[in-house]
């Protein structure tokens, strides 16, 4: 039985391209065919990977450290006599050796920005320590799915991203140091919810509502309820919220089915959410039967999505629900991921075995859309897709 040196010495003859065609193929035909080992070899490129960056930071500072030094060594009076000097020297400095212009202009900036390098070197350390912590608790939480842990990950890094492009405006500065700017106030996260059975049960995704104090459904005419969560998957990025207002009488008939089988690589699907405040449509087509790191409870589709789009529905040519949309890769254009529609059924199956006999869930079995054009579809859609406003504790 192999070990996990084992596995590393493997993943890392394999990454540096040392193993056979036969064994390379081997392991590829594996990984494709193992979630849990393709999340293994993830593991490790994502250790290797923040391993090799902070090793290049440490270079980096190992050689400001010396320049630094070689400054301040040419910042110091020569006028001591030579005798003073100590017996281990082999070179002297000639003073009468006029400094270049280069030079002089170097060190100008340097009295000047001392400061501000410093603290761009110490975020650059905090951001490496804060990467290995986060990927040390994604390594450990193991309920969490590798799809989650990519969310949460690229948010910290889109996070860490910005700081850093406050700072880089801030060094450009010459002469004086500015204030960053104050972000603006907004209340909360946005993402997008679609109604689940006609008694006022909707899904989203888990990432979008996760922290949640209080959640707002605002619907296409501005008709607003408060909902809460019922029950949170997340492994599959899934969440299931109840409408608590009174005053909601039910959905009605949903337009839409929801398909309990996989969808075909290639079909036309298309999307609706809220990344705006109007509701946007995307169209494209069903690019992977798998999604990040070959998860196979997620869909890889064409379509370009934006943070807001999570959680909206994910639908087929005939307008049968297929999937619900989780996020999106940001080194791959135009790739979004989506939870594929069988999972959220085996949840409600699950659940409708468990629930009080006054909070039912009955799926729609069959749906209206089929054979109307795409804009008749959209219209008739629009009622049940949702903007879902998450407010959070201060």
């Amino acid at each position: 039985m192999m070990t996990e040196a084992d596995y590393y010495a493997l993943f890392e003859a394999y990454a540096d391209g040392e193993l056979a065609g036969p064994a390379r193929a081997s392991l590829e035909a594996r990984m494709a065919a193992d979630p849990d080992f393709a999340l293994r070899y993830a593991d490790f490129t994502e250790l290797t990977g923040t391993l090799r960056a902070y090793r290049q930071r440490q270079t980096v500072r190992k050689q400001l450290r010396g320049l630094h030094a070689a400054m301040l060594a040419a910042e110091a009076p020569a006028e001591a006599p030579i005798a003073e000097q100590p017996a281990t020297l082999t070179h002297t400095v000639n003073p009468m050796l006029r400094i270049s212009r280069t030079e002089r202009r170097l060190r100008e900036f340097w009295s000047g920005h001392r400061a501000t390098v410093g603290v761009a070197a110490s975020v650059a350390v905090m951001a490496v320590f804060a990467t290995l912590l986060g990927l040390q608790m994604w390594q450990t939480a193991k309920t969490k799915p590798s799809m989650y842990g990519y969310l949460v990950l690229s948010r910290e890094v889109d996070k860490l991203k910005n700081k850093q492009k406050d700072l880089s405006r801030t060094i450009n500065q010459i002469g004086a140091i500015s204030t960053p700017a104050v972000p603006s106030n907004k209340a909360g996260k946005v993402g997008t919810g679609f109604a689940l059975t006609s008694e006022g049960y909707l899904v989203t995704s888990y990432h979008v509502i996760q922290g949640a104090d209080s959640l707002l459904i605002e619907g296409k005419n501005r008709q607003r309820f408060h909902a809460e969560p019922v029950y949170s998957d997340v492994k599959h990025d899934l969440a299931i919220l109840r409408i608590t207002d009174k005053k909601f009488t039910g959905f009605g008939r949903l337009p839409y089915a929801v398909k309990a089988g996989q969808a075909d690589l290639g079909e036309r699907v298309f999307t609706l959410g809220y990344p705006r405040e109007d509701v946007v449509y995307g169209e494209g087509s069903l690019s992977a039967r798998s999604g990040f790191e070959g998860d196979t409870a997620f869909y890889q589709v064409s379509i370009p999505v934006n943070p807001g789009n999570s959680g909206g529905p994910l639908l087929d040519e005939r307008g049968n629900l297929i999937g619900v949309v989780s996020g999106r890769q940001n080194d791959a254009q135009s790739a979004a991921f989506a939870t594929k529609s069988s999972y959220l059924v085996r949840l409600v199956d699950s659940l409708a075995a468990t629930a009080k006999a006054d909070a039912p869930y009955h799926l729609p079995r069959y749906g209206q859309l089929a054979g109307s054009g795409r804009p008749q579809q959209l219209k008739k859609l629009q009622d049940y897709v949702f903007v879902v406003k998450v407010y959070e504790k201060e």
